[in-house]
């Protein structure tokens, strides 16, 4: 039978939000004091200007705090076969120290969230998530020889991502960062310290996470940043703004933003399947049954009725929460979820929920937008272009070794 534990769970409303392993750093850093919820901890929406964070993305090397993610270790004799049986990709291949990106559905085939499973050693994973998860692992393991354990607050975590993320590591002392291919894992120590390094990350360029106890948190963070202090390289430390920005250009999508969870939706036509948002090929009907497999069988073999797709926008002005026509129609077909002006693009660029007609997309696309200038709203119409690739995904994302700075 399956087994739950969690260490730290009577610490989980000591405070209003909870401070995280690196609080101390993050508010001597947050120079703005725009603080967010994110799973229950404080974190910075914006340290400085949302610009500099950006750039230091797109340009340098950038340092967000991943500890407020959710995280579960998942283990026992088990453990691959329960996950393979919970998500809709076939992970059975899935070797030690590599990383998968994955979804999972309900019994209907609508996705409940996404996230990546890290399997660690043999029998060993964890699973990522944007949103609490614990119930629908525990109720879905019943029969599975397995332990689950929420370790969110037992993990700490630091995405270190930009072009100059793997000098930036390297010169903090990790060794063997650069061997590290996309969706390896790899052990090392930092002063001593046992971190975990995956060559992973949400903004579709070169970067790193670092995994580490939360009692050595304050230091793995003063080793990073000593390499600025060192005049080596410039690093920034970016909140969620920022973060949002970069993944809309790397065409990821976010729950909860670009579409209602299967757990969340009230209403039966606003959850969203895999086919729906994109994510097709993440399902594997050649491996034994997972949860949802029927329902999306049966889906695969009707015409495609909506799906979540890329557009870029003409024109400055922002799409947010635009309504979408089909310009041989007239009739309205969806509406913009998530939307950036792109700085390094120059171009506003956007995550759509569209609906298909007679199975496929409007040959032409426009955006009713509202905006306001000098407290007068006004609309306009703008063109929109679906893109079948990302935005931005820079090669040296999988360039291995990355280049050298």
């Amino acid at each position: 039978m399956p087994t739950q534990t969690d260490s730290h769970a009577t610490t989980d409303f000591r405070e209003v939000l909870q401070p995280s392993p690196f609080q101390a750093r993050i508010n001597e850093q947050c120079l703005v004091q725009d603080w967010m919820s994110w799973n229950g901890y404080k974190t910075a929406r914006v340290f400085d200007t949302l610009a500099s964070e950006y750039f230091a993305v797109r340009s340098t090397c950038s340092v967000m705090d991943l500890t407020p993610m959710e995280k579960y270790r998942i283990t026992g004799p088990d453990a691959q076969i329960f996950l393979n049986r919970l998500v809709t990709r076939d992970i059975s291949t899935l070797k030690p120290q590599r990383v998968t990106y994955v979804i999972w559905c309900n019994d209907e085939g609508k996705v409940l969230d996404d996230g990546t499973i890290f399997h660690l050693s043999e029998g060993d994973y964890r699973l990522c998530s944007q949103h609490h998860q614990l119930d629908w692992l525990l109720i879905s393991s019943l029969g599975f020889d397995v332990n689950i354990e929420q370790e969110t607050h037992a993990i700490a975590a630091l995405a270190i991502q930009g072009p100059t993320s793997c000098a930036v590591l390297t010169a903090a002392g990790i060794d063997g960062v650069d061997h590290l291919r996309p969706f390896d894992i790899g052990y090392r120590t930092l002063n001593g310290i046992d971190v975990m390094v995956s060559r992973t990350g949400f903004t579709g360029d070169l970067g790193y996470e670092v995994w580490a106890d939360p009692d050595y948190a304050l230091a793995v963070w003063d080793a990073i940043f000593l390499v600025k202090e060192q005049g080596l390289f410039d690093i920034r430390p970016i909140g969620l703004g920022a973060l949002d920005m970069v993944r809309i250009e790397a065409g990821f999508i976010m729950p909860g933003d670009d579409f209602n969870t299967a757990e969340t939706a009230v209403r039966a036509d606003r959850d969203r399947s895999p086919y729906e948002l994109g994510l097709a090929w993440l399902v594997n009907f050649k491996k034994p049954y997972f949860t949802g497999k029927k329902a999306l069988l049966a889906e695969s073999k009707k015409p495609t009725v909506r799906r979540l797709v890329r557009l870029s926008v003409e024109g400055n002005k922002s799409p947010t929460d635009a309504f979408l026509y089909d310009a041989k129609g007239g009739s309205r077909i969806g509406t913009i979820k998530s939307c950036v002006w792109s700085p390094i693009l120059k171009m506003n660029v956007s995550l759509a929920d569209v609906e298909f007609v007679k199975g496929k997309l409007p040959e032409q696309i426009w955006a009713e937008i509202y905006y306001q200038k000098e407290l007068e709203w006004r609309a306009t119409w703008a063109k929109c272009d679906v893109s079948a690739k990302p935005f931005w995904i820079h090669p040296r994302s999988s360039l291995t070794p990355p280049n050298r700075f």
